[in-house]
């Protein structure tokens, strides 16, 4: 039988709609310091160069794993936000809203080793858009780092492919 870490149970899942409100955890520094300090255990900071959070979210969530882990931050933005030439891929995302993500084309070097974190990953497309992002520049994804998977075909690639931390299920 799984045991809930505490901090999980901050979450609010009894919201309307797909997702749960994962804020609640991120407001309490004694939780979201036992996520992050989680997510950082997780991986040897010698198999990244670079954390890359994903719009919005992510970013909270990025920038605590990077500090811990002492590595610089990357945003993958949503489409249209970077005042400068980007890499940009669009996707559906998990409600069926055509969307897109976008990189700064100078952000990765060639062969850099990047952590990606995103708060929730429910069909597996933004994360994988991301991941064709950090390929693109011809980055390696390191592993992806995320408070839950949801089970899905699309998900199970990714952890077939990648190395996966999710908070949720360990």
């Amino acid at each position: 039988m799984q045991v809930v870490k505490k901090y999980l149970e901050l979450i609010d899942t009894n919201t309307s709609g797909p997702r749960y409100d994962v804020t609640p955890l991120f407001a309490d520094f004694e939780a979201f310091s036992s996520l992050v300090d989680d997510m950082v255990s997780h991986f040897d900071t010698k198999e990244f160069d670079l954390v890359a959070g994903v719009d919005a979210l992510g970013f909270i969530l990025g920038a605590a794993v990077a500090m811990q882990a002492k590595k610089g931050m990357i945003a993958i933005r949503k489409g249209g936000k970077l005042p400068v030439e980007t890499q940009k891929i669009e996707f559906v995302d998990y409600s069926g809203t055509p969307k897109s993500l976008e990189i700064r084309r100078d952000t990765i070097l060639d062969g850099m080793k990047v952590l990606l974190i995103d708060e929730w990953i429910e069909t597996g497309t933004q994360v994988n858009a991301a991941i064709e992002l950090i390929e693109f520049q011809k980055g390696i994804v390191a592993g992806v780092a995320t408070i839950n998977i949801d089970e899905n075909e699309k998900t199970q690639k990714l952890k077939a492919q990648y190395k996966c931390y999710e908070a949720w299920n360990e």
